[in-house]
């Protein structure tokens, strides 16, 4: 017994001994633990945004071209590879029908313009003549026209009535009438003998108003004419007179009768052609109307619209390069049937290439006209290109849900090594801030309350609100706020600055 206790008493110190050294060495690693923080210095400088996409290189300008009707491709002058100026026919369809009708519609331009000439011109000097002369042969026609009348229906009057009622003629049966026949036949003479008067003095120019007042004397004769045949059919009660001496006499009345409306006619004949002489002078002399000239020149307008259109058909017969470039599609043979509308020749421009690339919807937004890029090439590995951004499209473009907008960029340079097709990579610059106070990413702490830095303030570890700018490619952020150039922020992400 004597010799245990000391062993128990040896082994309990131990015990104590290492617990002790066990406590001892906690604290130190912990108090070292405590005491190790990791600083981040928040540095003033310039930052620039950017936006990187991946897009592919596209021609400026290339076109798909086809003839715009329908025929048998007649020549061919230019093949697949051959370099094409603006203007240049690729190939044409047979144009015999549709260049005969170009000839036609010219044909009636050029006649309608020969009108409108004429009309601007005036009457020929020589038509002039033929007109003045036609209605001088008019007015002696009517004058003719009227004397021949008068002769007539004075003969019907005073060789075919008056003799019937001479009662001084012995050779005649003369007819008893009253006192108010008398009358009629004294109104006869009373229109025939001022006529005559007006006959033998009215002189050709003035053939229309002679015609005019003997119209007027013929149709006062007519009435009176029609009542001398009534009277004399009244004397068929008269036993004095003979059946045969009535029946010759009104013979001899509608005989007159038919001379007067003959002559009525045969002047109202001649005075319309004179008429119509006299307005065909007045024409000419006049020349042409401002309504007939813009008549005209309407005539001219249809026929240069008839033009156009034979000429558009025309040209629809030929291919014609609309731009410089290079073929790279060629199928019109020759004789083998084109249909309207169908692409057969493709022209790639020779103006240079751009970038199509779709930017994201989350960053579509930073973009504008005239960003900065710089472009790598996969096929010219360790070069760099540099262009620009001058077009952004205001429509999104759906790829299988996936939304994003066609970006257009430049190149500054040419450079004939580059093909359509090529893989792009760009970074294109959308902000630039010479001089701002940049931290790290990692050095940010984000939570629902916000956005913080860490700094430590004696012993104590502190968050700070900060406001954030924009933030480059390398993971360097603006801080427009919450911190100053020089101060310490703890390393949260414990990364190596």
């Amino acid at each position: 017994m004597t010799e245990t206790k000391p062993r128990k008493r040896i082994k309990t110190w131990m015990i104590v001994t290492a617990v002790i050294v066990l406590l001892i060495a906690y604290a130190v690693y912990a108090h070292s633990k405590k005491s190790t923080y990791q600083f981040i210095t928040v540095k003033q400088g310039p930052i620039t945004e950017t936006v990187s996409v991946t897009g592919n290189t596209t021609p400026i300008q290339s076109v798909s071209l086809g003839f715009q009707t329908t025929g048998t491709v007649a020549a061919v002058y230019h093949n697949l590879g051959d370099t094409v100026a603006q203007g240049d026919v690729i190939a044409r369809l047979d144009t015999g029908t549709a260049a005969a009708s170009v000839e036609q519609a010219q044909a009636a331009v050029d006649q309608q313009n020969a009108s409108l000439g004429s009309l601007e011109q005036g009457t020929l000097p020589q038509q002039l003549a033929l007109d003045q002369s036609a209605v001088t042969n008019a007015q002696t026609a009517l004058t003719n026209a009227v004397q021949s009348a008068y002769i007539q229906v004075q003969d019907a009057v005073q060789n075919k009535i008056y003799p019937f009622f001479d009662t001084t003629n012995a050779d005649k049966e003369p007819v008893t009438l009253n006192s108010s026949y008398e009358n009629l036949f004294n109104s006869i003479s009373q229109i025939v003998s001022p006529w005559g008067t007006e006959v033998n003095t009215a002189a050709t120019s003035n053939a229309t108003t002679l015609a005019q007042s003997s119209d007027t004397y013929l149709a006062s004769l007519i009435p009176l004419i029609d009542q001398v045949s009534a009277a004399v059919t009244t004397q068929t009660s008269d036993s004095n007179f003979s059946a045969d001496t009535i029946q010759t006499l009104q013979s001899q009345i509608t005989s007159a009768r038919l001379t007067i409306t003959t002559s009525k006619s045969a002047i109202d004949t001649a005075e319309a052609t004179l008429t119509t002489a006299q307005g065909t002078l007045a024409l000419a002399q006049a020349g042409a109307t401002p309504d007939a000239i813009a008549t005209q020149q309407a005539e001219i307008e249809q026929a240069q619209a008839g033009l156009a259109s034979a000429e558009a058909t025309l040209q629809n017969s030929e291919i014609i390069a609309p731009i410089g470039g290079v073929l790279t599609q060629q199928d019109a043979k020759v004789g083998q049937l084109a249909t309207a509308g169908t692409p057969l020749v493709s022209v790639l421009g020779a103006n240079g290439f751009e970038v199509d690339a779709g930017v994201s919807e989350t960053d579509v937004g930073k973009l504008a006209i005239g960003d900065v890029v710089s472009m790598t090439l996969d096929a010219f590995p360790n070069e760099t290109f540099n262009g620009s951004v001058f077009y952004i499209a205001p429509a999104e473009t759906n790829t299988q849900g996936v939304i994003t907008y066609l970006t257009k960029v430049s190149f500054d340079k040419p450079d004939p090594r580059i093909k359509s097709g090529l893989t792009a990579n760009l970074d294109i610059q959308t902000d630039s801030k010479p001089s701002v106070l940049i931290l790290p990413e990692y050095a940010i702490l984000q939570n629902d309350n916000g956005t913080f830095v860490e700094v430590l303030q004696g012993k104590t570890v502190k968050d700070v609100p900060v406001t954030l700018g924009i933030q480059d490619e390398n993971g360097n952020v603006e801080v427009s706020s919450g911190v100053t150039a020089g101060e310490q922020v703890l390393n949260v992400g414990l990364k190596t600055s």
